[in-house]
């Protein structure tokens, strides 16, 4: 295992270099490759030789050990980091479980022996990847929620620790393969924060999601580049994405299509990361919400064709729950219930859609149904 360290303080590097050397009794063999005081000269070094483990000092003139990480990081994704310091605060606890490990210094040596065998395992575990059993999922889902599908194609939740690295997470998914720059995530995510706390933060969410996507086994990096973070994919699939191609590549809505159309609907679990409540997320949610409508009707259409009503009825169900603040579903259930002449059913869902827009929205039906339903009226009034 190759080690770097990385401290301004000449001192400070010289006790951490003879405590690695000092270390004995572990079954991988450790390299001291170098000690830096510069952190350019370590990234430097890092481009001529690869590390396995980086201990860097966390508060340096030059650049913040945060920043040395990244940069690290994008040098050579599968480096192990270690931070070091001399401060115990609010972001050092919060790195305890999105870095490998942190010291305080001054470090003991006792100390310093936990974080080597954190080193050895993941060293094994690494290992085990690249001789191919490393499992790799290759979907990751947003529709209703985020979460991942299994190699059994079963639904996994990530165990997240905090709130905002997930919204980061679904943030840069939504932006995938673009860079978003790190001032436009800290004004997102933490817009009451005081710069140097957002930034914090912002390196804390990072890191924890980078453990996860290891952890998940997941076939996409978090790069950094020109003072941003861009989620590069490898064969990871989007759900939303997979159903959006569906749609738009599949015919017409025809008696000899519905069964495909049935099943491409299937795959709309949900809205765009519905659960979450991200206001962020809001435009997609309702452009795919829309484009599923859209997709609904012409499958309800069809099956009204066929005389299959309860397999319409029960999609402009879903409509009206999934768009209350919309007329279609109802509309589409008082019509058909209109062709099957049960009256009472067209009355009691024309009050029902009265009732919603005017208790949720304070408006009227629109003139158009309401027109419609005043015809329907009088045509039965006159049959009677």
């Amino acid at each position: 295992m190759k080690i770097m360290i990385v401290d301004d303080e000449n001192l400070a590097l010289r006790k951490m270099e003879k405590l690695l050397l000092s270390q004995e009794g572990f079954d991988v063999n450790f390299e001291l490759i170098g000690t830096f005081q510069n952190p350019y000269d370590a990234l430097e070094a890092a481009r001529q030789e690869v590390p396995d483990v980086a201990f860097l000092d966390i508060e340096m003139p030059e650049i913040t050990g945060f920043e040395l990480a990244e940069r690290l990081l994008e040098l050579h994704p599968q480096m192990q980091v270690v931070f070091v310091t001399a401060y115990q605060d609010f972001a050092i606890k919060a790195f305890e479980v999105n870095a490998l490990d942190y010291l305080l210094k001054p470090v003991h040596p006792a100390r310093l022996a936990v974080t080597l065998n954190r080193v050895a395992q993941f060293a094994s575990m690494n290992a085990a990847g690249a001789s191919g059993t490393a499992q790799k999922h290759t979907k990751l889902c947003l529709l209703q929620s985020l979460h991942y599908r299994d190699q059994e194609d079963q639904p996994q939740n990530f165990p997240w620790k905090t709130l905002k690295a997930p919204e980061l997470f679904a943030y840069l998914i939504y932006y995938r393969d673009k860079t978003v720059s790190k001032q436009t995530l800290m004004d997102l995510l933490w817009p009451d924060h005081d710069l140097k706390k957002a930034t914090t933060q912002l390196h804390t969410a990072i890191y924890q999601i980078r453990k996860m996507i290891k952890t998940c086994g997941l076939d996409v990096k978090i790069s950094y580049h020109d003072e941003g973070y861009r989620l590069v994919r490898g064969t990871l699939k989007l759900d939303v994405e997979e159903w959006e191609n569906s749609l738009r590549g599949a015919p017409d809505v025809t008696l000899e299509t519905l069964s495909r159309h049935v099943a491409i609907m299937k795959k709309y679990t949900g809205d765009f990361l519905e659960e979450h409540r991200y206001f962020w997320a809001e435009p997609e949610q309702e452009r795919t919400r829309l484009l599923w409508l859209e997709h609904a009707k012409l499958i309800a259409s069809c099956h009204m064709e066929l005389g299959q009503h309860s397999e319409a009825a029960r999609i402009y169900h879903e409509i009206m729950v999934r768009l209350p603040y919309l007329e279609d579903g109802y509309a589409g259930l008082i019509k058909m219930y209109a062709e099957l002449h049960h009256q009472v059913e067209v009355k009691r869902v024309f009050h029902q859609l009265t009732e919603v827009l005017f208790e949720e929205y304070g408006i009227s039906p629109s003139k158009e149904i309401t027109e419609w339903y005043q015809h329907w009226e009088q045509g039965i009034s006159s049959c009677s």
